[in-house]
């Protein structure tokens, strides 16, 4: 396999794990905002009963795509096998 495949890989596996924890840090801000203010969400949304248990579910998702996200990353930079499978 040619050099600038392996290389045209590993920047893409970093943009796209990039891409994982953005969304998982996103979806952490989207959870601490329905946890600290459920009033202001309850505007836009009109579910009332599930309003707790999905922003404890959006953090904890966020949570694991971030850190997904970021052991992709770290993986995909240093070629670690170990990383990138996890």
């Amino acid at each position: 396999v040619p050099m600038g495949v392996l290389s045209c890989m590993k920047y893409l596996m970093f943009v796209f794990n990039v891409l994982v924890f953005a969304g998982g840090t996103c979806l952490v801000g989207v959870g601490v905002w329905v946890a600290v203010d459920p009033a202001g969400f309850q505007d836009i949304m009109a579910t009332k009963p599930l309003l707790s248990a999905s922003a404890y579910l959006l953090l904890a998702v966020g949570f694991a795509l971030a850190l997904l996200g970021f052991l992709g990353c770290c993986g995909a930079l240093r070629r670690s096998r170990p990383l990138l499978l996890v």
